[in-house]
């Protein structure tokens, strides 16, 4: 409970929320100098609200050679923990465990299963975002693309997100994967699961795609990356 006051009243301040906000959005670490003057604010209050929300795991640092003598910069960046805050306590992680090792033991059934609901909550998550008043062709290739993006950065992954409607192709970079922590213990079954619930994010608006995967947080990479061949 010390800790869980502590996160709510870390992140109380707006200021200070909108600075991890910012930090979560730049796949890479940050300065003083660069929240200073990205927020308008004097460097000295820029270093103390970074050095809050490292107090409660929410960010790390660590010193950076300038290679021009002198004091070495230090950079913040994501803190690798995971932070939750439950009313009253629940254990929604210990659960995921027990329901995919399960349906690991079932076998091919069990893997089938998942990747199957792995997908249709992929479309859900995308269908959702369509106007009502619109069909899916009804919506420009930019339209569609973007309703894909904020699906994305709805279901937590970070993304970064780029498009070339002439060669039809959608490349995306997901530096968050919200089943880190299960994905380590079971990588096959989760990353699976993953890939069909993207899969089925793109399917909704475009029925042809092939989605390739070009890299594996799983695998040692600093982040997963996609490529959606588009059937127009």
């Amino acid at each position: 409970m010390e800790q869980t006051l502590k996160i709510t009243n870390v992140l109380a301040d707006p200021t200070r929320y909108h600075i991890y906000e910012y930090i979560t959005k730049k796949h890479k670490k940050v300065s003083v100098q660069e929240i200073a003057e990205a927020f308008n604010i004097h460097p000295n209050v820029a270093r103390l609200h970074l050095t809050k929300l490292e107090d409660v795991n929410m960010i790390v640092s660590e010193t950076q050679k300038t290679g021009k003598g002198g004091r070495p910069s230090r950079l913040y960046r994501l803190s690798d923990k995971v932070i939750q805050l439950h009313f009253p306590f629940r254990d929604y992680q210990l659960l995921s465990k027990i329901a995919i090792q399960t349906m690991a033991k079932l076998g091919d059934v069990g893997k089938q299963a998942l990747y199957e609901t792995g997908k249709n909550f992929g479309k859900e998550l995308v269908a959702q975002r369509i106007p009502h008043d619109q069909s899916v062709q009804q919506l420009t290739f930019a339209e569609k693309a973007e309703i894909v993006k904020e699906a994305a950065e709805m279901a937590g992954f970070y993304p970064t997100f780029e498009y070339n409607e002439k060669e039809g192709k959608i490349y995306l970079q997901v530096f968050n994967c919200p089943f880190k922590e299960i994905a380590f213990q079971e990588p096959e079954i989760i990353c699976q699961m993953h890939y069909a619930f993207l899969q089925g994010m793109f399917e909704v608006l475009f029925p042809n795609v092939e989605l390739v995967e070009m890299e594996n947080m799983m695998k040692g990479c600093d982040y997963c990356s996609y490529r959606a061949n588009l059937v127009k």
